[in-house]
Protein backbone atom coordinates (compact mmCIF):
# COMPACT_ATOMS: atom_id res chain seq x y z
CA UNK A 1 0.00 0.00 0.00
CA UNK A 2 1.35 3.41 -0.97
CA UNK A 3 0.24 6.76 0.42
CA UNK A 4 -0.14 9.92 -1.65
CA UNK A 5 -0.86 13.46 -0.50
CA UNK A 6 -2.92 15.36 -3.07
CA UNK A 7 -2.72 19.17 -3.01
CA UNK A 8 -5.67 21.18 -4.27
CA UNK A 9 -6.53 24.83 -3.87
CA UNK A 10 -8.16 26.33 -6.94
CA UNK A 11 -11.43 25.28 -8.52
CA UNK A 12 -9.83 23.56 -11.57
CA UNK A 13 -7.61 21.47 -9.30
CA UNK A 14 -10.59 20.30 -7.27
CA UNK A 15 -12.23 19.10 -10.47
CA UNK A 16 -9.05 17.48 -11.82
CA UNK A 17 -8.49 15.67 -8.53
CA UNK A 18 -11.91 14.06 -8.91
CA UNK A 19 -10.61 11.90 -11.76
CA UNK A 20 -7.70 10.50 -9.74
CA UNK A 21 -9.80 10.01 -6.60
CA UNK A 22 -12.43 8.18 -8.64
CA UNK A 23 -9.80 5.94 -10.21
CA UNK A 24 -8.35 5.09 -6.79
CA UNK A 25 -11.79 4.32 -5.37
CA UNK A 26 -12.90 2.18 -8.31
CA UNK A 27 -9.71 0.33 -9.21
CA UNK A 28 -6.82 0.90 -6.81
CA UNK A 29 -8.26 1.14 -3.30
CA UNK A 30 -6.14 -1.79 -2.12
CA UNK A 31 -2.92 -0.27 -3.46
CA UNK A 32 -3.27 3.50 -2.87
CA UNK A 33 -4.32 5.60 0.12
CA UNK A 34 -5.03 9.24 -0.72
CA UNK A 35 -4.77 12.15 1.73
CA UNK A 36 -6.33 15.34 0.33
CA UNK A 37 -5.05 18.76 1.40
CA UNK A 38 -7.05 21.87 0.47
CA UNK A 39 -4.90 25.00 0.74
CA UNK A 40 -7.93 27.29 0.72
CA UNK A 41 -6.69 29.27 -2.31
CA UNK A 42 -10.30 29.41 -3.49
CA UNK A 43 -12.06 29.83 -0.20
CA UNK A 44 -15.69 30.73 -0.92
CA UNK A 45 -18.45 28.14 -1.25
CA UNK A 46 -19.29 29.07 -4.83
CA UNK A 47 -15.73 28.41 -5.97
CA UNK A 48 -14.86 25.44 -3.79
CA UNK A 49 -17.19 23.62 -1.39
CA UNK A 50 -19.96 23.17 -3.93
CA UNK A 51 -17.63 21.14 -6.14
CA UNK A 52 -16.90 18.56 -3.47
CA UNK A 53 -20.62 18.06 -2.95
CA UNK A 54 -21.72 18.11 -6.58
CA UNK A 55 -18.90 15.95 -7.97
CA UNK A 56 -18.84 13.48 -5.06
CA UNK A 57 -15.17 14.22 -4.39
CA UNK A 58 -13.80 12.96 -1.05
CA UNK A 59 -13.74 15.79 1.49
CA UNK A 60 -10.23 17.12 2.32
CA UNK A 61 -8.42 15.54 5.22
CA UNK A 62 -6.80 18.92 5.88
CA UNK A 63 -7.79 22.49 5.04
CA UNK A 64 -5.13 25.18 5.46
CA UNK A 65 -7.67 28.02 4.99
CA UNK A 66 -4.98 30.28 3.52
CA UNK A 67 -7.32 32.50 1.51
CA UNK A 68 -6.37 35.43 -0.68
CA UNK A 69 -3.08 37.31 -0.29
CA UNK A 70 -0.16 38.62 -2.33
CA UNK A 71 1.72 35.86 -4.17
CA UNK A 72 4.65 35.78 -1.74
CA UNK A 73 2.61 35.74 1.43
CA UNK A 74 0.10 33.22 0.11
CA UNK A 75 2.79 30.86 -1.17
CA UNK A 76 4.86 31.12 2.01
CA UNK A 77 1.90 30.23 4.22
CA UNK A 78 1.08 27.28 1.99
CA UNK A 79 4.67 25.98 2.08
CA UNK A 80 4.67 25.96 5.86
CA UNK A 81 1.29 24.27 6.15
CA UNK A 82 2.05 21.64 3.50
CA UNK A 83 5.48 20.87 4.98
CA UNK A 84 3.93 20.22 8.40
CA UNK A 85 1.44 17.78 6.87
CA UNK A 86 4.08 15.98 4.81
CA UNK A 87 6.26 15.46 7.87
CA UNK A 88 3.27 14.08 9.76
CA UNK A 89 1.92 11.82 6.99
CA UNK A 90 5.23 10.61 5.43
CA UNK A 91 3.71 9.88 1.99
CA UNK A 92 5.36 8.07 -0.89
CA UNK A 93 4.40 10.94 -3.21
CA UNK A 94 2.88 14.38 -3.24
CA UNK A 95 0.51 14.83 -6.20
CA UNK A 96 0.26 18.31 -7.74
CA UNK A 97 -1.96 19.66 -10.49
CA UNK A 98 -1.38 22.43 -12.99
CA UNK A 99 0.23 25.76 -12.24
CA UNK A 100 -1.27 27.62 -9.27
CA UNK A 101 0.43 28.95 -6.14
CA UNK A 102 -0.78 25.78 -4.43
CA UNK A 103 1.20 23.80 -7.02
CA UNK A 104 4.32 25.86 -6.45
CA UNK A 105 4.05 25.64 -2.66
CA UNK A 106 3.60 21.87 -2.76
CA UNK A 107 6.58 21.44 -5.08
CA UNK A 108 8.89 23.51 -2.88
CA UNK A 109 7.74 21.99 0.40
CA UNK A 110 8.06 18.39 -0.81
CA UNK A 111 11.32 18.69 -2.72
CA UNK A 112 13.06 20.38 0.24
CA UNK A 113 12.37 17.40 2.50
CA UNK A 114 12.83 14.63 -0.06
CA UNK A 115 9.22 13.69 -0.84
CA UNK A 116 8.91 12.68 -4.54
CA UNK A 117 6.71 15.04 -6.55
CA UNK A 118 4.16 13.82 -9.08
CA UNK A 119 3.17 16.64 -11.46
CA UNK A 120 -0.01 16.17 -13.47
CA UNK A 121 -0.21 18.52 -16.50
CA UNK A 122 3.58 18.66 -16.79
CA UNK A 123 5.33 20.23 -19.75
CA UNK A 124 2.77 22.90 -20.58
CA UNK A 125 4.35 26.18 -21.66
CA UNK A 126 2.95 29.54 -22.73
CA UNK A 127 6.51 30.88 -23.16
CA UNK A 128 5.39 33.99 -21.33
CA UNK A 129 7.13 34.33 -17.98
CA UNK A 130 5.17 37.45 -17.10
CA UNK A 131 2.39 34.99 -16.22
CA UNK A 132 2.77 33.74 -12.63
CA UNK A 133 1.40 30.40 -13.80
CA UNK A 134 4.34 29.94 -16.19
CA UNK A 135 6.85 30.33 -13.36
CA UNK A 136 4.86 27.93 -11.18
CA UNK A 137 4.69 25.16 -13.77
CA UNK A 138 8.36 25.42 -14.73
CA UNK A 139 9.55 25.26 -11.12
CA UNK A 140 7.24 22.34 -10.36
CA UNK A 141 8.41 20.35 -13.38
CA UNK A 142 12.06 20.80 -12.48
CA UNK A 143 11.71 19.41 -8.96
CA UNK A 144 9.38 16.54 -9.91
CA UNK A 145 10.14 12.83 -9.97
CA UNK A 146 7.19 11.68 -12.11
CA UNK A 147 5.88 14.06 -14.78
CA UNK A 148 2.64 13.31 -16.62
CA UNK A 149 2.01 15.42 -19.72
CA UNK A 150 -1.46 15.52 -21.27
CA UNK A 151 -0.17 16.20 -24.80
CA UNK A 152 2.65 15.29 -27.15
CA UNK A 153 3.64 18.96 -27.27
CA UNK A 154 4.02 19.06 -23.49
CA UNK A 155 6.18 15.94 -23.60
CA UNK A 156 8.38 17.50 -26.31
CA UNK A 157 8.72 20.69 -24.24
CA UNK A 158 10.19 18.62 -21.41
CA UNK A 159 12.69 17.01 -23.77
CA UNK A 160 13.73 20.45 -25.04
CA UNK A 161 14.36 21.58 -21.45
CA UNK A 162 16.79 18.76 -20.80
CA UNK A 163 14.54 16.01 -19.47
CA UNK A 164 15.37 12.58 -20.85
CA UNK A 165 13.43 9.43 -21.55
CA UNK A 166 15.09 7.81 -18.54
CA UNK A 167 14.91 4.37 -17.00
CA UNK A 168 13.73 3.66 -13.43
CA UNK A 169 14.24 3.87 -10.57
CA UNK A 170 13.13 7.46 -10.97
CA UNK A 171 14.36 10.21 -8.66
CA UNK A 172 14.37 14.01 -8.63
CA UNK A 173 17.69 13.79 -10.53
CA UNK A 174 16.49 11.02 -12.85
CA UNK A 175 12.81 11.87 -13.38
CA UNK A 176 10.33 9.84 -15.40
CA UNK A 177 8.34 11.66 -18.06
CA UNK A 178 5.13 10.37 -19.66
CA UNK A 179 2.61 11.36 -22.31
CA UNK A 180 -0.57 10.03 -20.70
CA UNK A 181 -3.54 12.01 -22.01
CA UNK A 182 -5.60 14.51 -20.08
CA UNK A 183 -7.48 13.69 -16.88
CA UNK A 184 -9.94 16.48 -17.69
CA UNK A 185 -11.00 14.43 -20.68
CA UNK A 186 -11.62 11.56 -18.23
CA UNK A 187 -13.86 13.92 -16.26
CA UNK A 188 -15.68 15.29 -19.28
CA UNK A 189 -16.66 11.81 -20.41
CA UNK A 190 -17.77 10.88 -16.91
CA UNK A 191 -19.65 14.05 -15.92
CA UNK A 192 -21.22 14.91 -19.27
CA UNK A 193 -23.98 12.34 -18.89
CA UNK A 194 -24.58 13.40 -15.28
CA UNK A 195 -24.83 17.05 -16.34
CA UNK A 196 -27.37 16.16 -18.99
CA UNK A 197 -29.64 14.71 -16.30
CA UNK A 198 -29.02 17.08 -13.39
CA UNK A 199 -28.31 20.54 -14.82
CA UNK A 200 -31.25 22.86 -15.48
CA UNK A 201 -29.14 25.83 -16.58
CA UNK A 202 -30.51 25.88 -20.13
CA UNK A 203 -34.11 25.84 -18.96
CA UNK A 204 -33.56 28.43 -16.23
CA UNK A 205 -32.16 30.96 -18.73
CA UNK A 206 -34.31 29.90 -21.72
CA UNK A 207 -31.30 28.94 -23.83
CA UNK A 208 -31.58 27.01 -27.07
CA UNK A 209 -28.74 24.58 -27.91
CA UNK A 210 -26.18 26.05 -30.34
CA UNK A 211 -27.91 29.42 -30.23
CA UNK A 212 -25.86 31.28 -27.61
CA UNK A 213 -22.24 32.13 -26.80
CA UNK A 214 -20.34 31.32 -23.60
CA UNK A 215 -17.64 33.60 -22.22
CA UNK A 216 -15.29 33.44 -19.23
CA UNK A 217 -12.73 36.05 -18.13
CA UNK A 218 -10.60 35.63 -15.01
CA UNK A 219 -6.86 36.13 -15.66
CA UNK A 220 -5.46 39.10 -13.80
CA UNK A 221 -3.73 40.55 -16.85
CA UNK A 222 -7.21 40.91 -18.35
CA UNK A 223 -9.24 41.82 -15.27
CA UNK A 224 -6.74 44.23 -13.73
CA UNK A 225 -5.84 46.12 -16.90
CA UNK A 226 -8.63 48.64 -17.71
CA UNK A 227 -7.54 48.91 -21.34
CA UNK A 228 -7.65 45.16 -21.93
CA UNK A 229 -10.88 44.68 -20.00
CA UNK A 230 -12.53 47.51 -21.93
CA UNK A 231 -11.47 46.01 -25.27
CA UNK A 232 -12.90 42.63 -24.26
CA UNK A 233 -16.26 44.02 -23.19
CA UNK A 234 -16.42 46.30 -26.22
CA UNK A 235 -16.08 43.13 -28.31
CA UNK A 236 -18.78 41.36 -26.32
CA UNK A 237 -21.13 44.30 -26.78
CA UNK A 238 -20.38 44.57 -30.50
CA UNK A 239 -20.91 40.84 -31.14
CA UNK A 240 -24.16 40.62 -29.20
CA UNK A 241 -25.67 43.84 -30.55
CA UNK A 242 -24.65 43.29 -34.16
CA UNK A 243 -25.63 39.63 -34.30
CA UNK A 244 -28.52 39.76 -31.80
CA UNK A 245 -26.82 36.83 -30.08
CA UNK A 246 -26.88 36.10 -26.36
CA UNK A 247 -23.60 35.62 -24.49
CA UNK A 248 -23.59 33.94 -21.09
CA UNK A 249 -20.87 35.31 -18.76
CA UNK A 250 -20.38 33.45 -15.48
CA UNK A 251 -18.14 35.93 -13.66
CA UNK A 252 -15.16 34.84 -11.61
CA UNK A 253 -15.07 36.68 -8.25
CA UNK A 254 -11.95 38.57 -9.36
CA UNK A 255 -13.72 39.84 -12.49
CA UNK A 256 -16.90 40.71 -10.64
CA UNK A 257 -14.97 42.67 -8.03
CA UNK A 258 -13.18 44.96 -10.51
CA UNK A 259 -15.68 45.20 -13.36
CA UNK A 260 -17.28 48.50 -12.36
CA UNK A 261 -14.00 50.23 -11.47
CA UNK A 262 -11.95 48.99 -14.41
CA UNK A 263 -14.50 49.65 -17.14
CA UNK A 264 -15.27 53.18 -18.23
CA UNK A 265 -18.59 54.27 -16.81
CA UNK A 266 -20.33 54.32 -20.19
CA UNK A 267 -19.00 50.86 -21.12
CA UNK A 268 -20.00 49.41 -17.76
CA UNK A 269 -23.51 50.89 -18.07
CA UNK A 270 -23.82 49.65 -21.64
CA UNK A 271 -22.75 46.14 -20.59
CA UNK A 272 -25.09 45.94 -17.62
CA UNK A 273 -28.03 47.17 -19.69
CA UNK A 274 -27.29 45.02 -22.75
CA UNK A 275 -30.20 42.53 -22.97
CA UNK A 276 -28.01 40.07 -24.86
CA UNK A 277 -25.32 39.86 -22.14
CA UNK A 278 -26.33 37.65 -19.22
CA UNK A 279 -23.91 38.03 -16.32
CA UNK A 280 -24.12 35.12 -13.88
CA UNK A 281 -22.33 34.25 -10.63
CA UNK A 282 -19.79 31.37 -10.69
CA UNK A 283 -21.51 28.18 -11.78
CA UNK A 284 -21.26 24.59 -10.72
CA UNK A 285 -19.10 22.31 -12.83
CA UNK A 286 -22.15 20.44 -14.13
CA UNK A 287 -23.80 23.69 -15.22
CA UNK A 288 -20.59 24.79 -16.94
CA UNK A 289 -20.34 21.48 -18.77
CA UNK A 290 -23.92 21.82 -19.94
CA UNK A 291 -23.27 25.36 -21.21
CA UNK A 292 -20.05 24.33 -22.96
CA UNK A 293 -21.74 21.35 -24.54
CA UNK A 294 -24.57 23.47 -25.95
CA UNK A 295 -22.86 26.78 -26.81
CA UNK A 296 -22.31 27.81 -30.40
CA UNK A 297 -18.89 29.41 -29.74
CA UNK A 298 -16.83 29.79 -26.56
CA UNK A 299 -14.73 32.86 -25.70
CA UNK A 300 -12.29 32.48 -22.81
CA UNK A 301 -8.93 33.24 -21.22
CA UNK A 302 -9.08 29.96 -19.28
CA UNK A 303 -6.82 27.07 -20.23
CA UNK A 304 -9.28 24.55 -18.83
CA UNK A 305 -12.25 25.98 -20.72
CA UNK A 306 -10.21 25.91 -23.95
CA UNK A 307 -9.82 22.17 -23.52
CA UNK A 308 -13.43 21.59 -22.54
CA UNK A 309 -14.52 23.49 -25.65
CA UNK A 310 -12.37 21.11 -27.68
CA UNK A 311 -13.77 18.05 -25.91
CA UNK A 312 -17.26 19.14 -26.95
CA UNK A 313 -16.09 20.03 -30.49
CA UNK A 314 -16.85 23.72 -30.00
CA UNK A 315 -14.83 26.53 -31.63
CA UNK A 316 -12.92 28.62 -29.09
CA UNK A 317 -11.80 32.25 -29.21
CA UNK A 318 -8.78 32.54 -26.90
CA UNK A 319 -8.62 35.93 -25.16
CA UNK A 320 -4.90 35.76 -24.44
CA UNK A 321 -1.72 36.42 -26.41
CA UNK A 322 -0.77 32.73 -26.32
CA UNK A 323 -2.03 29.30 -25.36
CA UNK A 324 -0.44 26.28 -23.69
CA UNK A 325 -2.80 24.13 -25.73
CA UNK A 326 -1.19 24.84 -29.09
CA UNK A 327 -2.76 21.73 -30.63
CA UNK A 328 -6.19 23.33 -30.38
CA UNK A 329 -5.00 26.29 -32.42
CA UNK A 330 -3.00 24.20 -34.88
CA UNK A 331 -5.97 21.98 -35.73
CA UNK A 332 -8.22 24.98 -36.34
CA UNK A 333 -10.51 24.61 -33.32
CA UNK A 334 -9.14 27.73 -31.58
CA UNK A 335 -8.08 31.25 -32.56
CA UNK A 336 -5.81 33.43 -30.41
CA UNK A 337 -7.44 36.87 -30.43
CA UNK A 338 -5.80 38.41 -27.34
CA UNK A 339 -7.65 41.30 -25.69
CA UNK A 340 -8.16 42.90 -29.09
CA UNK A 341 -11.67 44.06 -29.94
CA UNK A 342 -11.17 43.72 -33.71
CA UNK A 343 -9.53 40.28 -33.54
CA UNK A 344 -12.19 38.94 -31.18
CA UNK A 345 -14.97 40.09 -33.51
CA UNK A 346 -13.21 38.73 -36.61
CA UNK A 347 -12.67 35.38 -34.90
CA UNK A 348 -16.36 35.25 -34.05
CA UNK A 349 -17.36 35.97 -37.66
CA UNK A 350 -14.88 33.36 -38.92
CA UNK A 351 -16.20 30.60 -36.69
CA UNK A 352 -19.81 31.50 -37.34
CA UNK A 353 -19.37 31.11 -41.07
CA UNK A 354 -16.75 28.34 -41.37
CA UNK A 355 -17.15 24.58 -41.19
CA UNK A 356 -14.70 23.28 -38.61
CA UNK A 357 -11.96 20.84 -39.52
CA UNK A 358 -12.05 17.18 -38.56
CA UNK A 359 -11.89 16.54 -34.81
CA UNK A 360 -8.65 14.92 -33.64
CA UNK A 361 -8.28 12.88 -30.40
CA UNK A 362 -5.44 15.03 -29.06
CA UNK A 363 -6.05 14.46 -25.34
CA UNK A 364 -5.95 10.69 -25.02
CA UNK A 365 -8.50 7.95 -24.50
CA UNK A 366 -10.22 9.11 -21.29
CA UNK A 367 -8.19 6.77 -19.06
CA UNK A 368 -5.34 9.05 -18.00
CA UNK A 369 -6.08 8.71 -14.27
CA UNK A 370 -5.83 4.91 -14.42
CA UNK A 371 -2.49 5.22 -16.22
CA UNK A 372 -1.13 7.60 -13.58
CA UNK A 373 -2.20 5.34 -10.72
CA UNK A 374 -0.60 2.30 -12.33
CA UNK A 375 2.68 4.14 -12.85
CA UNK A 376 2.82 5.41 -9.26
CA UNK A 377 2.31 1.86 -8.01
CA UNK A 378 4.83 0.41 -10.45
CA UNK A 379 7.57 2.94 -9.71
CA UNK A 380 7.08 2.68 -5.95
CA UNK A 381 7.40 -1.11 -6.24
CA UNK A 382 10.88 -0.67 -7.68
CA UNK A 383 11.96 1.12 -4.52
CA UNK A 384 10.04 -0.46 -1.64
CA UNK A 385 7.80 -3.55 -1.25
CA UNK A 386 4.07 -2.83 -1.30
Amino acid sequence: MIKIVTIIGARPQIIKAAALSRSIKNSFSKEITEIIVHTGQHYDDEMSTVFFEELSIPKPNYNLNIGSANHGMQTAQMIKGIEDILIKECPNYIVLYGDTNSTLAGAIAASKIGIPVVHIEAGLRSFNKSMPEEINRIVCDHVSTLLFSPTKTGYKNLLKEGFEDNHPPFTIDNPGIYHCGDIMYDNTLYYSEIAEKKSKILQIHSLEPNNFLLGTIHRNNNTDDPQRLTAIFNAFNKITETEKTTIILPLHPRTSKVLKNNLKENIYTKTINNPFIKILPPLSFLDMIQLEKNAQIILTDSGGVQKEAFFFKKPCIIIRSESEWVEIVECGMGIIANADETKIYKAFKYFKEKQLSEYEPIFGDGKAADFICKEMIKQTAKLIPL
